[in-house]
């Protein structure tokens, strides 16, 4: 079982930063499979870890295109599965190229191709609290990347001092 650990968020901001804040960090060549109910911000963590690589352009759901591509100080390649029916299919699209290169790639509704991911993937998993605000999110971060500590302790700080 691979490390893990926990990330409490109020609103959709704190989302976002945590996105940012792994954008800075993540080395290149990585692959974030992110996984959650309908709803949960794995969009606005998108966004966020875009915004943290430098791209200006904000990330949308590529739901329609299974992939989008953005540029800013490295590459991100933002696949939305949610359409697919498992791995088998989304082994048609080429990911290959885009998860063994030099760019970012992140999955959206990873668990439904979670076969083929790398083994060094990080799975961020979003969920809503059982009971709460609306906004209010457990983000579950997990994966056996040494960068992660680094992510997990610059993270729990920034929110700290975002509830100030």
């Amino acid at each position: 079982m691979e490390p893990a650990f926990l990330l409490e968020v109020s609103r959709p901001e704190q989302t976002m930063l945590c996105g940012e804040i792994m954008g800075k960090l993540i080395p290149r060549g990585s692959v974030v499979g992110l996984t959650g109910d309908l709803g949960a911000g794995k969009t606005v963590f998108a966004k966020g870890l875009a915004r943290g690589l430098g791209i200006e352009e904000e990330p949308n759901s590529p739901t329609f295109v299974i992939m989008s591509c953005y540029e800013g100080s490295v590459p991100l390649f933002h696949f939305d599965v949610y359409r697919l029916s498992g791995g088998a299919e989304f082994e048609d699209t080429g990911y290959e190229e885009f998860f063994y290169g030099d760019g970012i790639s992140v999955v959206e509704w990873a668990d439904k191709v979670r076969d083929v991911l790398p083994g060094n993937a990080v799975i961020i998993d979003i969920q809503f609290p059982p009971q709460g605000d609306e906004e209010s999110r457990t983000i579950k971060v997990a994966g056996k990347e040494k960068w992660l500590l680094s992510f997990r302790n610059t993270a729990e700080q920034a929110l700290l001092a975002s509830k100030k």
